[in-house]
């Protein structure tokens, strides 16, 4: 899952960057709205936590343009201004739900996932294959009953891997969907990553590399 968070504040900015990280989302960070409404342009997230106030291009805008574009990216607006008139002109902007600053840490992640959710095709909160049970809103992942203790780009990669259901993914789909823009298309970031997943979950092996494709589990 991926996420943009676009807030002026470097403070706020840096605590929800790495909140998210911690559960599991690759997050870029902008600090105006010309850069936000580039990177909308260029990456595919599932989310963009948009302060309303930005400098240059005003949240307002980016929400609507993204609105408009018919992007599958949901918006979760975050903003000083939390009046019911606020929140229902920023909801009548496009933005799919609105979290007034300050805010409490564990609702922002709780309404991120939501959104995240409603972004990608439904699937079932539990996934499982091949003796693999992994569940999102637990963080939890076993094989055979036995906990795998993962981190979460192995998390995420086994997410893409189940969600795909035996269909190869491929590496630059892997970078694209569990790391952020700072990932380099050349790195081995991908290769070791497979290689320690497949460590964790043991034998007999169940990811499979398909020649020229991917990844398929």
């Amino acid at each position: 899952m991926r996420v943009l968070v676009a807030e002026d504040d470097a403070l706020i900015a840096e605590m929800v960057t790495l909140g998210l990280r911690r559960h599991g989302f690759a997050v870029d960070t902008v600090h105006d709205g010309a850069e936000a409404a580039h990177s909308l342009q260029v990456n595919d997230y599932d989310v963009v936590v948009l302060d309303r106030d930005l400098p240059g291009v005003h949240g307002d805008v980016v929400a609507a343009d993204l609105a408009g574009s018919g992007a599958r990216t949901r918006i979760l607006m975050l903003t000083a201004a939390g009046g019911l008139h606020d929140r229902v002109q920023g909801l009548n902007l496009g933005a799919d739900d609105y979290l007034a600053k300050p805010f409490e840490y564990d609702e922002l992640i709780a309404r991120v996932h939501a959104l995240c959710r409603r972004s990608a095709p439904p699937l079932p909160p539990v996934l499982q294959k091949s003796g693999v049970v992994l569940n999102t809103a637990q963080r939890t992942a076993s094989r055979d009953g036995r906990l795998l203790d993962l981190t979460p780009k192995e998390f995420a990669v086994l997410h893409l891997l189940l969600a795909a259901d035996g269909a190869p993914v491929g590496a630059e789909e892997l970078l694209e969907r569990a790391w952020d823009e700072h990932a380099d298309p050349f790195t081995s970031a991908v290769r070791v990553t497979m290689s320690k997943l497949r460590g964790k979950l043991g034998e007999p092996p169940l990811i499979r590399t398909v020649q020229g494709v991917g990844y398929a589990l």
